[in-house]
């Protein structure tokens, strides 16, 4: 596992500084690929950066929003106030949580199949709440990213890569729950540990690749702003390009892919089981009760970012207009806040179960069953 982890923050890092030292020669080729999450901007034909009278083919070059909504988001309280103060508070209790339940699954393990689901659930979690960071610097700078495109890229990817992970792994632990409860038998001759281990490795490769095309992409740019001039991350790109039709597919297809459908398959799996539950003998009421605050969470964070996400997408295809842009945003909060949640869900659940495992960091018995 730590080799892994190595390898995905380390390959990323190299790729993009290669990539970075290249565009000072290859702008004109580089700006004809861009990425269509962000609100739209228009590229000033000399932004090949020339800088006081020097060429500075490290400078970014300069976008013009289309319209002032997108100036006022850059320098309004929501994105320079409101989104990073609750990027910080996640993050400091997201972080030692994730690390607690780490260090659990690490040193007490009964169930192993389901150890590996919520380890990889927690190390996702990390990734996405230590990207929050640095997007929590950029925003509190007054929308400005400081630290060069070569990082951009890579926490960008990060950040997206395992948000869609997060909510996969979400889904594979619902489906492993009703699995074990609603057809038992067939749970019971499945090789859990080779199967969990094998999905959660395919599952990071997966998204890791999806990622590469952010990596690929400019993701910084110049935003003349009056007598300011910041530079984005992300959020004001060249939509104009030719290539953007193929990048709105795209995206479309991992929102659909990496959101909506682990919002379906969740909400199916959590349906059966509590009808299952509900059909037994035994008492069952304080499951039936954990798994509806899990799922209810579930859908409270992630429902509005996916649908959000999908429409801003169908938005800028049918009519290049950006206005959803404000309101996702606002929503990844919510998806960010599961990243917090998860480690405290994962005591509910295991607690409901009247397990005979101690989990020191939090006081109570605890099960790894399901």
């Amino acid at each position: 596992m730590g080799k892994l982890l190595l390898l995905l923050v380390f390959v990323p890092c190299c790729l993009c500084e290669t990539l970075q030292n290249k565009e000072g020669s290859g702008d004109e080729e580089q700006l004809n690929v861009v990425n269509p999450r962000t609100f739209l901007g228009n590229l000033f034909t000399e932004s090949s950066a020339v800088l006081n009278g020097t060429p500075a083919p490290s400078v970014p070059p300069a976008l013009k929003p289309p319209n002032n909504s997108t100036s006022e988001y850059l320098r309004g309280a929501l994105s320079t106030r409101v989104i990073p103060v609750v990027y910080l508070l996640l993050v400091a209790v997201g972080i030692p949580a994730n690390v607690a339940i780490l260090c659990t699954l690490a040193t007490k393990v009964r169930k192993v199949s389901s150890a590996i689901l919520y380890c990889s659930l927690a190390v996702s979690d990390l990734f996405l709440l230590l990207s929050l960071l640095f997007k929590a610097h950029y925003h509190l700078h007054g929308n400005h990213w400081a630290l060069g495109e070569a990082a951009c890229r890579v926490v960008t990817a990060c950040f997206y890569g395992n948000l869609y992970c997060s909510a996969q792994t979400l889904a594979c632990i619902s489906i492993k729950r009703y699995l074990a409860i609603v057809h038992p038998f067939r749970y019971k001759s499945l090789p859990k540990r080779a199967l969990t281990a094998w999905v959660s490795v395919a599952l990071w490769g997966v998204f890791t690749a999806a990622m590469v095309p952010v990596l690929l992409v400019r993701q910084s740019y110049r935003v003349p702003d009056g007598a300011t001039e910041r530079i984005t991350c992300h959020d004001v790109l060249p939509l104009n390009q030719d290539s953007h039709v193929f990048l709105l597919y795209y995206n479309l297809f991992l929102t659909v892919f990496g959101l909506l459908l682990p919002l379906a398959v969740t909400a199916v799996c959590y349906a059966r089981i509590v009808s299952e539950l509900n059909r037994t003998h035994h008492d069952w009421a304080l499951y039936i009760r954990a798994s509806s605050l899990v799922f209810l969470i579930f859908l409270l964070c992630f429902t509005p970012a996916g649908l959000l996400h999908f429409l801003h997408y169908v938005q800028l295809f049918a009519s290049g207009t950006d206005g959803l842009y404000v309101h996702f945003k606002a929503a990844v909060c919510l998806c960010c806040l599961h990243a917090c949640l998860d480690p405290f869900l994962f005591v509910l659940m295991s607690r409901s179960t009247g397990s005979s495992l101690r989990f020191r960091p939090f006081k109570g018995t605890l099960s790894l069953s399901v």
